[in-house]
């Protein structure tokens, strides 16, 4: 019998975040750990020789995965489990591996490494989907459409001025995104409780000189920032606000996934569907926007987790308990897996979105004439008539005209209501100028370039080298 596969392994994440997770990188991270821990102990005074440094470098990724689970079985203790294989590998050095350190030197600095590793990979799949949005956009900057409050027609805005309110969702992630990895801090090395005594005792008193090891190890890692102050873990805190942020783009996502599903239902636009695909096992011509679909899922799993580290860092006793650990193996991996596997989707979506312009046209042509009442006042009030009683009347066409859409299935005649009516001094010739769509997408096309041009150009600029090989001889300028 076959055992159960995480889904997001089996079926959804990219290789490189799987792997930013994975065993091989941890444990890896683990021992280059240990490694420069030694070497810059040693840089600093520690009695510790040449041939053991050498000695953790040559094994550093010999790792025998039968004895670290052999050991972890007898020890139940993980850090123990590949201490002790890794003290079997490098013999030499075994006497100085961990030398003056706890298990939250190696858990808490990896995760502080493997947290921000995976932000960027994020970073690079969401400035690739804001380019693909910033050319959608700019193709359909200036094509009406329906605008929709409360799911009611409302006034028209454009094709293109929605997918910018979309993109603006994303610009607010990447800033939050930013903002965590330029203020990202290395645990650093800090001993048992956060004292650093044992480092106290093996410097002979020397602050600077642990100092100074804790900004070499940091700096190693490619850490400006180190915490001035930890108990024995960095500040759980720090995971709720990267999860907070991961459940932020989950919710962009997911709003995208319900905007893009209710225009499917409307047959304006959808997502890609492959030639052979199949939409459902009994009826063949259904068309499910199965990746909107799982976007909404996958949100909605990593909306949930953000609650549980929030959890975890409001009941952490004084400077740590472990009920931190089985919760955090499982939710900081899986929430950072299900956003890598939602911005997949949604690049692929984004790219092949399918647009119906002449369906579109055909709903602004039925909503229309109701938008206009406002201007056939204002045209019949400057020929004199009333203003109240030209309202009444266009109040009564516009019921009587819904209730035969409604109830009958007739076609919109509100126009044809309002020509007939001797008593709105409007003519046809008037009326058709009236009834061009553009008309009414006030500053929708403008706002969506302008925006394009201050808020999105920038940050594509910036960001350049991380789009895709494919895409980056594309213009940026509008």
């Amino acid at each position: 019998m076959e055992k159960y596969n995480n889904p997001l392994i089996e079926r959804y994440s990219s290789k490189e975040m799987l792997y930013n997770f994975s065993p091989n990188k941890k444990f890896y991270t683990w021992r280059k750990l240990w490694f420069y821990l030694a070497k810059y102990q040693k840089e600093l005074g520690l009695n510790i020789s040449d041939e053991q440094i050498q000695d953790l470098k040559k094994n550093l990724s010999n790792i025998d995965w039968k004895r670290v689970h052999f050991f972890e079985k007898k020890f139940r203790h993980d850090v123990m489990a590949h201490l002790y294989a890794f003290g079997e590998k490098a013999t030499i050095a075994k006497p100085i591996i961990h030398l003056g350190v706890t298990s939250a030197f190696l858990g808490d600095n990896t995760d502080i490494i493997l947290i921000r590793d995976g932000l960027e990979i994020l970073l690079k799949k969401l400035i690739n989907l804001v380019f693909r949005l910033r050319n959608f956009s700019l193709e359909y900057h200036n094509i009406p459409t329906l605008a929709f409050t409360h799911y009611q027609p409302a006034q028209l805005t454009t094709v293109g001025k929605r997918s910018a309110l979309w993109m603006q969702s994303i610009l607010l992630d990447i800033n939050e995104l930013e903002f965590r990895l330029k203020n990202i801090h290395f645990r650093g090395v800090k001993g048992t409780v956060g004292s650093a005594a044992s480092f106290k005792e093996l410097f002979n008193g020397d602050l600077q000189k642990i100092k100074l090891l804790e900004k070499k190890i940091s700096n190693q890692f490619g850490f400006k920032n180190v915490f001035s102050i930890t108990s024995q873990t960095y500040d759980r805190k720090i995971d709720a606000q990267i999860l907070n942020l991961l459940s932020n783009i989950a919710q962009s996502a997911h709003k995208f996934s319900n905007d893009l599903r209710l225009l499917q239902n409307l047959k304006e636009m959808e997502e890609p569907f492959d030639k052979e695909q199949i939409g459902s096992s009994a009826m063949a011509y259904k068309r499910n926007p199965i990746r909107s679909e799982r976007m909404a899922s996958l949100a909605k799993f990593v909306i949930s987790l953000s609650n549980s580290s929030a959890m975890v860092a409001a009941t952490q006793w004084l400077e740590r308990t472990l009920d931190d650990s089985a919760n955090r193996r499982l939710v900081i991996a899986q929430s950072f897996l299900s956003i890598d596997a939602i911005l997949i989707i949604w690049n692929n979506i984004v790219e092949n979105m399918i647009i119906y312009p002449q369906i579109i046209k055909k709903h602004i042509k039925d909503e229309l004439p109701f938008l206009i009442t406002e201007y056939i006042i204002v045209e019949a009030v400057k020929k004199g008539a009333d203003r109240q009683e030209i309202h009444e009347r266009i109040r009564i066409h516009s019921m009587k005209t819904t209730s035969k859409m409604k109830l009958e299935g007739k076609e919109n005649d509100f126009i044809k209501r309002i020509l007939n009516d001797t008593k709105i001094p409007i003519d046809k010739e008037t009326m058709n100028k009236i009834l061009i769509p553009e008309n009414f997408i006030g500053f929708s096309s403008d706002q969506t370039l302008e925006f394009i041009n201050i808020k999105v150009n920038p940050i594509l600029k910036k960001y350049h080298h991380l789009i895709d090989s494919d895409l980056s001889n594309i213009d940026i300028q509008v």
